[in-house]
């Protein structure tokens, strides 16, 4: 609410001030309370799903074939993959369909690893949309993850397609209506990742090196492309393994699209344990950095 009060109101070069409410301002990246803030992403709901959608839409126009790298790169790298680790170093002994269960292993590896590498840098990247509006920033790597989330749907039917089609064939059954808990879990693993790697980076920009570094032996360590059964004789390694969200991630899908089993309970224990620990953390530690975001660097 504004007031004005005029000290020489009918002469010339009067003296005029006008009197301004500010209670009902607030700062900019001022943080709220927590449940106040998460109301506020959810009331964002909208803009997340539409940023998602455009984005997808604007990527790779600039290329020929579009949309299709989308699919074709993970084939390509799974075929490399498969070139050197299946062809030259052999790590396809022992392993009951290895093409598919490479195909698993690059696809689901590729959604965790784009994700939160991008997720990583949703405030870094974003300084000018940060500092200029005031918003809830969880929005931001939220929209990260639902918009990979949104592009790996034709990546997921490709690589149904490529373990319908090629020998030795799977067939489909009830089981494979699993993946989809498996995939949700994922992404919200994915999510709870993001946000806490987005804390680090907003702070600390060259942590963006580590994560792609990191990223990298995290695959060689997951059993992408090799078969955990080769540890058998080494319980410590075998017991990090088993404990590698990633890894449970891989098995989990291998068991209900290959093999017609169900995963262990153990396996769900595990990937879910991660999940909850690293949403309560990460919204935690991105909640408490929100007034930061903010700030000119």
């Amino acid at each position: 609410m504004a007031t004005e009060d005029a000290s020489n109101p009918s002469g010339e070069g009067g003296t005029r001030v006008l009197h301004v409410d500010g209670t009902g301002f607030t700062r900019v990246g001022r943080r709220e309370g927590l449940w106040i803030y998460l109301k506020r992403v959810w009331e964002f709901r909208h803009f997340v799903v539409f940023d998602s959608k455009s984005r997808i839409a604007g990527e790779s126009s600039d290329d020929s074939l579009g949309r299709v790298w989308m699919v074709l790169n993970p084939i390509l790298n799974g075929a490399a993959y498969f070139l050197v680790f299946g062809v030259l170093l052999g790590t396809s002994r022992g392993i009951e369909n290895f093409v598919a269960y490479l195909i698993i292993g690059v696809f689901m590896y590729r959604f965790t690893a784009s994700t939160i590498v991008a997720g990583s840098k949703a405030i870094s990247g974003n300084r000018s949309l940060v500092t200029a509006f005031n918003f809830p920033r969880m929005t931001l790597p939220l929209a990260i993850n639902v918009r990979e989330m949104m592009r790996n749907v034709t990546t997921y039917v490709t690589m149904f397609a490529l373990i319908l089609v090629i020998p030795p064939l799977e067939p489909i059954t009830w089981k494979w209506l699993v993946f989809i808990p498996i995939v949700a879990l994922q992404f919200l693993f994915n999510l709870g990742l993001s946000l806490v790697l987005a804390r680090i980076v907003a702070d600390w920009n060259d942590f963006t090196h580590i994560i792609t570094f990191g990223t990298r032996i995290w695959m060689y360590l997951s059993a992408v492309f090799y078969s955990v059964e080769r540890f058998a004789d080494m319980p410590l390694i075998l017991g990090l393994m088993n404990a590698n969200p990633l890894f449970n991630v891989l098995d989990m899908s291998r068991n209900v699209l290959l093999y017609d089993t169900w995963p262990e309970p153990m396996r769900w224990l595990i990937l879910g344990g991660w999940t909850v620990g690293l949403l309560i953390i990460g919204t935690l530690m991105f909640w408490q950095g929100e007034e930061k975001y903010g700030r000119e660097r």
